[in-house]
């Protein structure tokens, strides 16, 4: 059985019970970083062996894990933070484990995007989750292609890059779109900022260290 197993986006009570089972019982937890899940796994006691599982090395490590489960072990997926698959790695081993045959089971909970959505008071009937932008290639057209969505959007971004997407899409979709930015979500230093594309923009352009892991909520185009 493969397990796909949530977990906290900061605050390490934010895990269920279920999963904490889940965890204790595997015979192998696979971890995007093995030190950043020892932190988590620590904290609860939970001894059961890791291995690595990232972006680097998911075309070597799908066979291996794949193999380890068609022996009948209990692997559980977990990322950094949050639901692996959801903008982390996860999908190419579900894809497989599928393809094998074998059983796969999702946990629910946590994921950055949702409670920024709800947080942002932007309409969340209907949206669009984007994930992170392409940081270079591509990244222009698939702005551009977003200027005519009517659904609320939302988008993962880094520190790094957050100022320069929102003068991106301040250029595109005019500085009086409504949006909001959330980051540290759940952590000491949450902080939710809503109002305008230019007025977001103003807010963190006065930060002089930008910091933390950012939810991008956009209103979309009125009708």
């Amino acid at each position: 059985m493969l397990y796909i197993v949530p977990t906290p986006i900061g605050n390490l009570e934010d895990i269920t019970l279920r999963a904490l089972t889940v965890l204790r019982e595997a015979d192998v937890v696979a971890c995007e970083d093995t030190r950043t899940s020892g932190v988590l796994l620590q904290h609860y006691k939970i001894e059961t062996p890791r291995t690595s599982f990232h972006a680097f090395n998911e075309a070597g490590k799908v066979d291996f894990l794949i193999s380890r489960l068609q022996q009948g072990e209990t692997v559980a997926l977990i990322s950094d933070a949050g639901t692996p698959g959801i903008s982390d790695p996860g999908f190419s081993l579900v894809r497989a484990a599928v393809q094998a045959g074998v059983l796969v089971e999702v946990l629910p909970g946590a994921t950055a995007f949702v409670p920024a959505l709800v947080v942002s008071g932007l309409p969340c009937d209907r949206f669009v989750f984007e994930g992170f932008l392409p940081v270079k290639k591509g990244r222009q057209t698939r702005m551009k292609a977003l200027a005519e969505e009517t659904r609320t959007m939302v988008f993962y971004e880094s520190p790094h890059r957050i100022l320069k997407t929102l003068d991106g899409f301040v250029a595109l979709f005019g500085p009086d779109r409504p949006a909001c930015v959330a980051r540290e979500l759940s952590k000491k230093f949450e902080e939710v900022v809503r109002g305008t594309l230019s007025s977001v923009r103003t807010h963190f352009n006065n930060d002089a260290k930008v910091r933390g892991e950012f939810v991008l909520i956009i209103g979309g185009k009125p009708a």
